[in-house]
Formats: structure tokens, C-alpha cells, sequence
């Protein structure tokens, strides 16, 4: 495929990618802080710093993806803008099912731990040794 017509490609769908996991991460987050101090009993600053390292992690493993499946082959592809398009609306599509794995995969963790720390006995334990 002409180096143009690919490069015109990674300018659409770098900033595509990037726009994606900033909205879903915002939206995950933002929406997150209220699991968090639920989880944490209200103790704001280890909720708050908590969601933000998940919140950095989310930025990390979807944008490192992103990338990771960014390069494109042209092999037995014809040099048109039409097989550009359905190339990077594959990967697009692909990385937007992988994104709402991962929103998934977020929610599940934030009610499992607040699942885990409405139990009595987690509590329990927890008071007698902060540790834990």
C-alpha cells in the first residue's frame, strides 16, 4: 500500500484510539470514585489514590494495545483509500470491543471489592490486623 495513503491512516486512527480510551477511562473513573469510597469506608485519600492508579493503569494497557496493533499490512491488498478505510475501521472496531472488555473487566473489580468489603467477616478481620 502507498506509504501516503498509510500514513493518512495512522493520522485518523492514533487520535481516534486516543479519544476512545480518554472517554472511557474518564467515564469509568469519574463514575468510580463513589466505588472506591464504599470500598475504603469512606476514607477519601486511599479511594481517591486507588482510582487514580487503576485510572493510570487503564491509560497504560489500552493505549500500549492501541498502538501495539497499529502497523498495517498491505499483503494481497489493492492501493485504494476503500481498502484503508476497512482496514482501519478493523482496527478500530477490534479495539473498541477491547475497550468495552475492559470497562467490563473494571466494573466487575469494583464490585467485587465492594462485595468483599460489605462482608462481616472481612471487617472483622481487617480491624483486628490492618495488615491484611
Amino acid at each position: 500500500m502507498e506509504t501516503s495513503k498509510i500514513l493518512v491512516g495512522y493520522l485518523v486512527y492514533v487520535p481516534v484510539i486516543i479519544g476512545m480510551t480518554f472517554f472511557v477511562s474518564r467515564t469509568l473513573f469519574k463514575n468510580g470514585k463513589i466505588f472506591m469510597l464504599d470500598i475504603f469506608n469512606g476514607q477519601e485519600e486511599i479511594a481517591h489514590s486507588t482510582n487514580k492508579l487503576f485510572e493510570v493503569g487503564f491509560y497504560l494497557l489500552n493505549l500500549g494495545f492501541g498502538l501495539y496493533i497499529l502497523e498495517v499490512n498491505s499483503y494481497g491488498f489493492e492501493d485504494t483509500y476503500q481498502n484503508l478505510i476497512e482496514i482501519f475501521s478493523g482496527k478500530i472496531g477490534g479495539f473498541s470491543i477491547y475497550l468495552g472488555v475492559m470497562l467490563f473487566f473494571n466494573l466487575i473489580l469494583f464490585f467485587r471489592g465492594r462485595r468483599k468489603s460489605k462482608r462481616p467477616d472481612y471487617r472483622k478481620i481487617k480491624l483486628e490486623n490492618p495488615n491484611v
